[in-house]
């Protein structure tokens, strides 16, 4: 068997030099008949080892079937499947033949690239950050972040929230928006729990939200993260380059450098786009609708103000103006203040800076003051009985 050299050689000595095979074989020194398969070749001669039986070719029937049973089958659980039916082979051989039948036999979901009009739509997520967030002294707490996306400029925003509530999701959505500058004419989700029940329809608090603003929504199907692709790498840029190296105070701190860094992401050169999110954003606000005032999300309820004047919210304790004890309140908790005031007079029963520490007793000055007062009005002066030294004299003796 002739080298790929001699081969090439023997090809251009008889096409090119015009030598007949007989010149040829006296010049190589070859065989006539390996001079006549070298010239008769179109291919290069390579080495090839004799095919040999597989471990897997008493098995390919049954890899077959399960595939057709279930296209996304783990590679360990068939080889776990076919081990119990005696096979032997390694991970490798097994691993190499399901990449080659997978898409044969399951073919994998294929997608089209979308292209979005100016203010068509804007995807929102759910990102949990990988550490908690500094909200006090020595406190940390475990946190989330509602991440929005444009559809068409790929600008991006952001809001901390500390908890999946409906309220506080509709405040991260509502303040994204305040931040893109403009509502675009769908909001598209996955199937969050707070604003999708499980038949795939909006809770009532959205649905509101969603008339408030004239906005649309449209969620996604289930394990469907592709529908919202955009959304998803801002998200995983926003993992690998927001957090690393970053440290925070508490939670204003943290919301500042996320908007902090929401602008300076906005403003590098998109992959996909090739340009700046920011330069698009400019024509996308034009199509959008302004947002003209941000939404009242507060939480709203009524209660009695107890003997003990304090209000519970989020495990947190806050004072409340004693003398309007027995009385009932109607209360608003923001993301950033507690409020609370008389239903019959407007009084104003409190007004707390909201804390995001976990059990903490909040006590305004002015409360504290008025408590000890009315306290030490209703305590009588306690009156001792003095009796006379001649009735223990007469008890001694």
């Amino acid at each position: 068997m002739v080298d790929v050299e001699q081969w090439a050689e023997i090809r251009r000595m008889h096409f090119v030099a015009g030598l007949s095979i007989k010149e040829i074989v006296r010049r190589t020194g070859r065989d006539r008949n390996t001079v006549r398969r070298a010239l008769r070749s179109e291919e290069p001669p390579r080495y090839r080892r004799a095919e040999r039986p597989s471990k897997l070719d008493a098995f390919r029937e049954e890899i077959h079937r399960l595939l057709r049973e279930d296209g996304e089958l783990p590679g360990q659980v068939i080889r776990e499947r076919l081990q119990e039916l005696g096979y032997q082979g390694g991970k490798t051989i097994l691993d190499d033949y399901l990449r080659e039948v997978r898409p044969i036999i399951s073919p994998p979901r294929t997608f089209q690239r979308t292209v979005y009009r100016p203010g068509q739509i804007c995807q929102f997520d759910l990102w949990e950050p990988g550490d908690k967030v500094p909200v006090g002294a020595v406190e940390h707490r475990r946190a989330w972040v509602v991440v929005a996306c444009l559809g068409y400029s790929r600008a991006g925003a952001g809001a901390l929230i500390f908890s999946k509530e409906t309220p506080d999701l509709l405040w991260g959505i509502a303040r994204c928006l305040w931040q893109l500058g403009g509502l675009p004419g769908t909001l598209v989700w996955d199937r969050q729990a707070g604003l999708c029940t499980p038949g795939g329809q909006p809770t009532s608090d959205f649905a509101a939200l969603c008339g408030l603003l004239r906005v649309g929504w449209h969620f996604c199907r289930r394990r469907d993260p592709q529908a919202k692709g955009a959304v998803e790498r801002l998200q995983g840029y926003l993992e690998t380059n927001f957090e690393p190296g970053r440290h925070f105070f508490n939670e204003r701190d943290y919301q500042a450098q996320l908007d902090g860094w929401f602008v300076k992401a906005n403003q590098r050169t998109h992959k996909t786009l090739r340009c700046r999110p920011v330069d698009r954003l400019t024509c996308e606000r034009e199509a959008m609708q302004p947002l003209a005032a941000f939404p009242d999300l507060d939480r709203r309820w009524v209660t009695r103000v107890p003997a003990d004047p304090y209000l519970r919210f989020d495990t947190c304790d806050y004072s409340l103006d004693p003398r309007l004890a027995g009385r009932r309140v109607e209360v608003r908790a923001s993301q950033t203040e507690i409020t609370a005031v008389a239903l019959d007079t407007g009084e104003l029963a409190c007004r707390h800076k909201r804390s995001f520490a976990r059990y903490r007793l909040i006590t305004e000055l002015e409360h504290a003051r008025t408590l000890r007062e009315l306290r030490g009005q209703s305590e009588e002066p306690a009156t001792v009985q003095t009796r006379p030294l001649e009735r223990y004299d007469a008890l001694i003796a």
